[in-house]
């Protein structure tokens, strides 16, 4: 762990000093080897070299130079993934325009937030989306440009919207003049799924990107020779960043997926010689939940990295599928505090040294879970937790270092809320992640619970995580939601449970035998809710 933070903060360095980019730092990927294959999207198997993403986001750049895009300017993109979405957001950092990346699920109100939010000059949308463009068109800017990319139906956009393909083919490739960005400037916007009211743009600067790939590159041993599948949606950063930043910034292939499919999985994997593959946690679970099959074995996949891998489930997970490597990684689009589980410690999302604490300024502190209110002492300063002790997990903020700054959000109000003064020392600054966590006597680090993820039910916190992981398992992997609801003249919040029940076979009674030999009396369920399916967030 110490010398791979040594060797990217050593990179980190040189790259600010020498006012380095994604896009400069692509430049030399493509150089190094031009006609290897950078990406391939696996809905039409269309295999794009490094040269052609380098050709594609060039005329993407000279284009929106002339139409008078400039450096500092926003555009948004809002399309499903697919190649073209890295050559549109690598063309607008050639010309330092700024993207702001859209989650395709958001329709009307929220939409609009986002793109008035980020005061996008022009949007990007895939035909595919055009539908929730045409939703909003009477409330959006008049001066915004409106550009569709993929098959044309000009009676299914907004009145004033030009074909982008053909207009990108008649484009320049030459690659623009330079613009004046550096290591620390602005690359592009992720909208972090609010769980409290609407999405909240996330900056993302140069350096970020390069520090969230390189981490992930570095800590786990990975090779330029790897092939990623990679099926988490290219709007969030564990898409974007994580995974194309691989290809971008390492020169390895990596394979697009418009969607994930448990049951198409392993055959793309099987087709593309994949040796990684990105997931998040629900997603392995969706996995096992598939009826055995022996190409879930024939595959060349030597590590899952990703993040939300239950404990529950771990070794089943990496048993079945015959994977070597789990590599479990903990980070939020705007954190500055990421871990990674370099080992495979099972259950573990990170670690950090306990001889050697100060070398990575991160720490858990004391915190109400109740109210998630930081705890301190009587100088003022946030009391650090021991082994075994829950507490909050917290970054140190010291701006001039790329590896410890917090960039937050372009709404300012939305920046109060993250940051907490005397943590570490008086007058010091840190990143609030909002995530409880335990550290072990060694210095790993488990999950605990995201805030809000726990009730009080006769006396005892109950983890809705933990119900939810037993519950899923007890129900052959189905996908469960719980949380408490507040009941008429009782004391605390009582536990419901969502259900996705398709077939509507539960046997009640059976389901009841388990539920009595796995939780504890306190932590079952009073209620049940049987649903056909379960609303998911991007």
């Amino acid at each position: 762990g110490g010398l791979v933070l040594l060797k990217v903060k050593a990179k980190v360095r040189r790259y600010l000093r020498q006012r380095r980019t994604v896009p400069i730092l692509f430049a030399s990927t493509v150089q190094r080897h031009p006609n290897k294959t950078a990406l391939i999207f696996e809905g039409t198997d269309t295999h794009w070299t490094f040269r052609q993403l380098d050709d594609y986001s060039s005329s993407v750049a000279n284009f929106l130079q002339a139409r008078g895009l400039a450096s500092g300017d926003v555009a948004a993109l809002f399309m499903e993934n697919r190649n073209e979405f890295v050559g549109l957001w690598l063309g607008m950092a050639k010309l330092g325009v700024e993207a702001a990346l859209i989650n395709t699920n958001l329709r009307r109100d929220a939409l609009r937030h986002c793109l008035t939010t980020s005061r996008a000059r022009a949007l990007i949308f895939g035909s595919e989306m055009a539908p929730a463009v045409f939703e909003i068109r009477g409330s959006l800017d008049p001066s915004i440009s409106l550009f569709c990319s993929g098959p044309w139906e000009p009676s299914l956009v907004p009145a004033s919207t030009e074909h982008l393909d053909p207009l990108l083919e008649d484009a320049p490739k030459h690659l623009p003049s330079r613009p004046d960005k550096g290591f620390t400037d602005k690359l592009f916007y992720i909208y972090t799924s609010g769980t409290t009211g609407l999405p909240k743009a996330a900056i993302v600067v140069h350096s970020r990107y390069y520090r969230m790939a390189a981490l992930v590159y570095y800590g786990f041993r990975m090779r330029p020779d790897d092939i990623v599948y990679d099926c988490l949606p290219l709007y969030h950063s564990a898409g974007n960043i994580v995974g194309i930043g691989q290809c971008l910034l390492h020169g390895m292939t990596v394979v697009i997926r418009k969607k994930f499919s448990a049951s198409r999985f392993w055959d793309d994997c099987i087709k593309y010689n994949c040796t990684i593959v990105q997931y998040i946690g629900e997603l392995c679970r969706y996995l096992l939940n598939q009826p055995p099959r022996e190409v879930e074995k024939r595959h060349k996949v030597r590590m899952a990295l990703g993040n939300g891998l239950r404990q529950s489930i771990w070794t089943e997970f990496s048993g079945r599928f015959n994977i070597p490597q789990v590599a479990e990684f903990y980070g939020a689009t705007e954190c500055n505090c990421s871990l990674g589980n370099f080992d495979s410690q099972v259950g573990a999302c990170g670690f950090n040294s306990r001889i050697l604490s100060f070398v990575y300024p991160i720490r858990l502190v004391r915190v109400n879970e109740d109210t998630m209110e930081l705890i301190r002492g009587p100088d003022g300063v946030c009391l650090p937790c021991q082994p075994g002790e829950p507490g909050q997990l917290v970054g140190r903020i010291i701006q001039q270092d790329p590896l410890r700054r917090f960039d937050g959000y372009l709404n300012q109000g939305a920046n109060n809320k993250k940051i907490a003064k005397d943590v570490f020392s008086k007058g010091d600054q840190a990143y609030l992640t909002g995530d409880v966590l335990v550290m072990d006597e060694l210095g790993y680090l488990y999950f605990r619970d995201r805030t809000g993820d726990t009730f009080r039910w006769k006396g005892e916190n109950v983890s809705t995580t933990e119900v939810e992981g037993t519950l899923s398992r007890l129900l052959d992997m189905a996908d469960v939601a719980v949380y408490g609801v507040e009941v008429p003249g009782t004391e605390g919040r009582a536990g419901m449970a969502a259900v996705a029940n398709p077939t509507g076979s539960c046997d009640l009674e059976h389901f009841a035998q388990l539920l009595e030999k796995e939780l504890p009396l306190y932590a079952r369920p009073i209620f049940l809710r049987l649903m056909p399916e379960l609303h998911k967030t991007g």
